[in-house]
Parts: C-alpha cells; sequence; structure tokens
C-alpha cells in the first residue's frame, strides 16, 4: 500500500515540477468573524504550482504558541524555507499551510470563543476560498507551546476534523500548568477579578475529550516533540501525553526530543520530520472533477 501511494506521489509530483524549483508565496489575509467581533487574520502559504495546476491541495494548520501572532510561523518559523526545501525534494507533497492568528489559547476563554471561530468561520473560509481538499482526509494540523495544546485538543475533541496532528512541545500540562507557563497570566484563563481559574484550565485540557475519543471510531496519528532542556516541563507532559496515547494507537504516535530548549531553535528543527509525518497519512494534491 505504501509503495503503491509512494508511486502515485512520484507521478503527481512529476505532473507538477514545472514551477518545484520556483518559491511558494505567503500572503497575509483577514474576514470578518461574528464570533470574535473583529477580523479573523490569518497568513497561507500556496505552493509555487498552485496559480496554473487545478489541483486541490491538502491543507495543514499550524497554530502559534501563547501572545503570539500569524506572523510567528512565516518569521521565526522559517515556514517558507522549509516547505519550498521539502517540497522540492519530494519529502512532502505540494501543500497548503493556514496560520491563522489567534488571542487565545485555542479555546473559548475568558477573552474569546477561539476555539468556535476556528472550526464555525476560519476552516469554512479557507476551504470556500482556496483549493484545499475539504474534507478529513486532506486536512492536518499541528502547533508549538500553546498552538501544541490547541493542536492535542482539537483532534481529540474533533477527530472526524483531521487526519493527522503534531505537537511541537505541547503545553498540554496535567493536571495544571507551571507558575512558569504564561497561561497563568493569560487572559484566556483569566477571571474578571484577574486570577487564573484552574476550574477552566482542567475543563478544557485534553484529558477531559481523551476517553470519548477513544470510545470512537475515528484515529487520528500524531506526532509529539519536545525539547530536552525545556524549563517549562514540556518533556515529562509531552511524554505522559505519548504514553496515553500510544495504549490506544500503538503504530500512530511518535514522540521524538530534539536538543535545545522552549524555544524556536527546537521547533524549527521538528517541523520537518513532523510534516513528514502528517504527510504520511493525508492526502495527495489531486485535480477535481469538473461538475455536470
Amino acid at each position: 500500500m505504501r509503495a503503491h501511494r509512494s508511486l502515485v506521489a512520484m507521478l503527481i509530483l512529476t505532473l507538477l515540477s514545472a514551477g518545484a524549483a520556483a518559491a511558494g508565496q505567503i500572503s497575509h489575509h483577514a474576514f470578518p468573524s461574528e464570533i470574535l467581533d473583529r477580523d479573523y487574520a490569518y497568513n497561507i502559504y500556496l505552493p509555487s504550482d498552485y496559480a496554473d495546476s487545478g489541483f486541490s491541495y491538502p491543507v495543514v494548520y499550524l497554530l502559534h504558541g501563547s501572545f503570539g501572532s500569524e506572523h510567528d510561523w512565516v518569521g521565526k518559523g522559517r515556514l517558507r524555507r522549509i516547505a519550498d526545501r521539502m517540497i522540492r525534494n519530494g519529502d512532502i507533497p505540494p501543500t497548503i499551510f493556514v496560520m491563522p492568528g489567534s488571542q487565545s489559547w485555542w479555546v473559548d476563554g475568558y477573552n474569546e470563543e477561539a476555539r468556535t471561530a476556528f472550526f464555525e468561520e476560519l476552516i469554512p473560509h479557507v476551504d470556500a476560498t482556496w483549493r484545499t481538499i475539504a474534507e478529513r482526509e486532506g486536512r492536518a494540523i499541528g502547533g508549538l507551546s500553546a498552538g501544541g495544546y490547541g493542536t492535542v485538543n482539537f483532534v481529540l475533541e474533533y477527530p472526524h476534523m483531521f487526519a493527522a496532528a503534531a505537537a511541537l512541545s505541547p503545553a498540554s500540562y496535567e493536571p495544571l500548568p507551571p507558575q512558569l507557563s504564561s497561561s497563568h497570566r493569560h487572559p484566556a484563563f483569566m477571571t474578571p477579578e484577574g486570577n487564573f481559574d484552574p476550574e477552566l484550565w482542567l475543563r478544557l485540557n485534553y484529558p477531559e475529550y481523551l476517553d470519548d475519543y477513544k470510545a470512537q471510531e475515528y484515529v487520528v496519528p500524531m506526532y509529539i516533540s519536545s525539547g530536552d532542556r525545556d524549563i517549562l516541563d514540556i518533556e515529562r507532559h509531552a511524554s505522559a501525553l505519548y504514553r496515553r496515547l500510544q495504549a490506544h494507537q500503538p503504530d500512530r504516535v511518535a514522540f521524538e526530543l530534539f536538543r535545545g530548549g522552549h524555544q524556536w531553535r527546537v521547533w524549527r528543527a521538528s517541523l520537518p520530520p513532523a510534516l513528514r509525518f502528517m504527510a504520511t497519512y493525508t492526502s495527495l494534491p489531486r485535480k477535481e472533477l469538473a461538475a455536470d
């Protein structure tokens, strides 16, 4: 099966190779969000052949960390350089990357309904605006730190939406985050009195979704990584998450350690293996049949 997939991938990459030497294009966009009561901003990476190929593409959503923005993966994460190289080398197929901005921890917290806006507004907008493969097999998600926390929560709560996931240094602390974590001062978890709400954290964290996830039919393969010197104790919590998932899906979860702390050097190093992992489970670009 994998050999057949590799052959198909080679044929598709050959068909799309005319613009392979060119760089993918990143552009900034926004649309009105009724849920957030403001514009929902995002950056998008389109592969170099997008304009002329007529293909629809798998899409990977990349979530930023705490107090970050839609520009983090573009600048600090060097997404275009990494994606261009991996597509050119055939490590991943031509792919659309969507990098949304959020003022929350990707939750429906005290400051905004980020989770609801992501599923009810962003994904439908992206699928309606760009040539994505608008189904589970064509959609993956990854994120770093608070974005890794959001990734884990999203796929366990909505496994029918994603074919694969990658949680890089996920801030999925159990039971509660350490005092050093920015969650203690982030408006998503701050009560009107200005205090961190531990009950909200417990209610929104991934253990709340785990039993229901294991009971339903979908399995979301997940790549998990951490720096080996992370001062936020991410390695221990990420390892615990890995062990919990391994008991349920032993062949569809991976855990990798990188030298370093809670820093972009680690996340840039872990992004290529994360993308390769997700590409194993997502659809290849395809020509859509014309409607009758």
